[in-house]
């Protein structure tokens, strides 16, 4: 068993122009003040972190760790979301996902998908220059848009599209395997890792590539309507990454699972700020405890009522108040032995 780290914040949602959100060293403060202990960098944020430079120069990485810990903070992981993506994107969503990538690569799917690879390739190394030894990112989609097929998926639509998903990704992982970084993909809807089964049938294609973990994050299994607890049982080998979020599903006699194209605040499912939701959050930190996760415990404050402030400000007391400090010898050590091979001989009915 693990006592987990944290409390942790990812930064990805909390960015923006005016302080304490404009700067690393504001943001760093700003959450230090809040009781968090890591934070989680979103690399794609270029006036917060220099990819580039993070996997090219270990004197910057050393140095970005210090203005980092002299706020007190670790830093938990590098986050690769949105190029990540961009490593796969099916053309019907080539307009929309164009906005994730640099003005001299849009209308350009190839270029776009040739710098995805190449930025995270570069988080692998910069993860090993700042010493971390994982890595999140989003799979990209190449037949989401089939998730509810009709007219029918023509037979091996499904291994074509995971085949060449983990053609794409493979070289990355390789990256990955050679400078000692695990790759946590969110399973997530409107990847093509979503669930439990994607996630295996994208391990099978990359013939079982040793990189291949999870980051675990129970709010997109509630909008699922997937067994969250059992996910963990089943799969705590491949989980390194832990987000701590919300969510809740209202199911009503008009909307159910997809949300009838309303916004977010109207659907049945939605993210909510922590403890606001119906996630088990105790049985999460037993499980993962108990299953010996060495990771941090991260919020990833999505809500659509409740400010983000206030989501920063409950978030770092209430995963403290989660975590599990294990114990190192059990309850009812104080009524027993040293081992004795002869009583015990004599208990079972041989001495």
């Amino acid at each position: 068993m693990n006592t987990i780290k944290g409390p942790a914040i990812f930064l990805a949602q909390f960015l923006g122009d005016e302080a304490p959100y404009d700067t690393l060293d504001n943001l760093c403060a700003w959450v230090a003040s809040l009781g968090y202990k890591g934070i989680q960098i979103p690399t794609w944020a270029g006036h917060i972190i220099d990819l580039e430079k993070a996997a090219t120069s270990k004197t910057y990485c050393d140095e970005y760790k210090g203005r980092v810990a002299s706020h007190g903070l670790e830093i938990t992981e590098l986050s690769t979301h949105l190029q990540g993506q961009l490593v796969a994107v099916h053309p019907a969503y080539d307009v929309m996902f164009d906005a994730f990538a640099p003005d001299t690569h849009k209308n350009n799917p190839k270029a776009r998908t040739e710098w995805a690879i190449q930025q995270v390739k570069w988080a692998a190394q910069a993860s090993r220059n700042l010493g971390i030894d994982r890595h999140v990112t989003f799979s990209g989609a190449l037949i989401w848009h089939t998730v509810y097929p009709w007219p029918q998926r023509p037979q091996g639509l499904v291994e074509t599209g995971f085949s060449e998903l983990a053609k794409r990704w493979n070289p990355i992982l390789n990256v990955m395997e050679e400078n000692g970084v695990d790759c946590c993909y969110e399973i997530h809807p409107g990847e093509d890792l979503h669930d439990g089964i994607t996630f295996e049938r994208f391990l099978e294609a990359t013939n079982n590539h040793n990189r291949v973990k999870i980051l675990y994050d129970p709010s997109h299994f509630v909008l699922q309507q997937l067994d969250y607890l059992a996910f963990i049982d089943i799969y705590h080998e491949h989980i390194k990454m832990f987000h701590v979020k919300d969510a809740e599903f209202n199911a009503t006699g008009r909307s159910g699972v997809y949300g009838g194209y309303q916004d977010w605040v109207n659907r049945p499912g939605r993210f909510r700020s922590l403890g606001d939701g119906q996630v088990d959050f105790k049985s999460i930190f037993t499980k993962l405890s108990q299953y010996g996760f060495d990771g941090w415990a991260v919020l990833e404050w999505e809500c659509c009522i409740k400010s983000q402030e206030q989501g920063a400000r409950e978030g770092a007391p209430f995963i403290q108040q989660h975590i599990i400090e294990v114990t190192q010898k059990a309850f009812d050590d104080f009524a027993g032995s040293d081992a004795d091979e002869d009583l015990n001989r004599k208990i079972i009915g041989l001495g």
